[in-house]
């Protein structure tokens, strides 16, 4: 599907709140209520639009210390080393990038000592792990969870 700039206008303003009602999206673009959700499903439909969903910001409920990591690991590895940690509740994303079979890994955690557990008790314990690198999030200037069109 080709997008056009009104389909890209609708995607910003649900990228920018994602409760916007289609009526007022209609307004902001002199389109009717119907004409905005047909052109809302049909971008659901070809997988334009995922899912709908809320951003909990992670410092008001008590996830402090957010730290990046990248986990080297050896290739026969990687798939079970990626599927054993998106399933702790402390991994926000997990990817798969370029480079020696790495996994660059997003965890919010309570205190310092969550962390120092989950490095130790979760993340040294798999099997397959050849390096692993954290950085620890200072601050924060710009996060997006949609793409700007």
């Amino acid at each position: 599907m080709s997008l056009d700039n009104t389909d890209k206008k609708i995607l910003d303003l649900l990228i920018e709140d994602g409760r916007i009602s289609y009526t007022d999206i209609g307004k902001e673009l002199k389109l009717s209520r119907v004409a905005v959700r047909s052109r809302v499903n049909q971008l659901i439909e070809e997988g334009i639009i995922e899912k709908f969903s809320c951003i909990v910001n992670s410092e008001k409920i008590g996830k402090t210390v957010s730290a990046f990591f990248e986990v080297d690991c050896e290739p026969a590895h990687l798939v079970d080393v990626a599927e054993n940690l998106v399933n702790h509740q402390a991994v926000a994303s997990c990817y798969q990038m370029t480079g020696p079979s790495t996994l660059h890994m997003h965890v919010l955690v309570n205190d310092f000592n969550e962390l120092e557990s989950f490095i130790n008790k979760e993340l040294y314990a798999l099997e397959g792990i050849t390096r692993v690198e954290s950085h620890i999030l200072l601050r924060r200037f710009k996060s997006r969870s949609g793409l700007k069109l």
